[in-house]
């Protein structure tokens, strides 16, 4: 009833890419106007990209994901390279003075191999002093709990592209360790269910994080509890990592 190309540009629709009004994009769009060669791991739609590109950005911009239908909505845009896969298929030996992975992307990595496969693969792609940089939910804020449609500020309202009204709102279905599994449900405006959206996140603490990155060879040189660059508290809401290929 709602199909994966209409997912994708729902996407684009909840989560909205604009320095002007997100912090988050505030905090990367000037890393990756500065860098000359940037590779955005699990761009979706390429919406960061995209803007760099309409602000001017002259260098090499390169995005990467697995999924088909939000590269296909991606590639409207053909003065950017849109790559098809995982972050562990990152091209070693590509040069890159820039990686990221946005919108909590990292939390998808969801065993130590995938972490480690993804972090070695990264690491490879950028040339030595390049830099990654990303953000993880904080564990300690527990955001998991508040991801329940009881909550008004967890159910979005809005209207797609064809005019329709819908409703779109979390729920748990597991948490397992440190992995998080959830359902996202999108409804039309009299409660009849378009789409079900399953996703399992893994909600990492700084001491493993930084054990998986000094494993791939990365050092830490900034380290963020908040968009409003906060020093990292023990209780979120986030983690936010500059990391460097010495």
């Amino acid at each position: 009833m709602y199909a994966d190309s209409d997912v994708a540009a729902l996407y684009d629709l909840l989560n909205p890419w604009d320095p002007g009004l997100n912090a988050c994009d505030r905090f990367y769009h000037p890393l990756v106007m500065g860098a000359d060669a940037v590779l955005d791991v699990g761009c979706g739609t390429g919406a960061m990209l995209t803007l760099a590109r309409e602000r001017g950005h002259r260098g090499r911009l390169v995005g990467l994901d697995p999924d088909r239908a939000a590269l296909e909505r991606a590639r409207r845009r053909g003065d950017v390279a849109w790559v098809e896969g995982r972050a562990a298929d990152a091209q070693r030996g590509a040069g890159f003075g820039l990686a990221t992975m946005t919108g909590h992307a990292f939390q998808t990595l969801l065993t130590d191999d995938e972490v480690r496969a993804s972090l070695a693969a990264i690491h490879g792609a950028l040339r030595p002093g390049g830099v990654f940089a990303f953000e993880t939910r904080h564990p300690g804020a527990r955001a998991w709990e508040r991801w329940t449609p009881a909550n008004p500020d967890d159910v979005t309202e809005l209207v797609d592209g064809a005019g329709r009204a819908l409703r779109y709102w979390h729920d748990v279905d597991s948490v397992a360790g440190d992995v998080v599994t959830i359902r996202g449900t999108l409804a039309d405006a009299e409660g009849r269910v378009l789409r079900v959206l399953g996703e399992s996140l893994r909600f990492l603490g700084v001491a493993r994080l930084d054990g998986f990155l000094a494993g791939a060879g990365f050092v830490v040189e900034e380290r963020y509890g908040d968009w409003d660059r906060t020093a990292v508290g023990d209780t979120g809401p986030e983690i936010i990592t500059v990391a460097r290929r010495p």
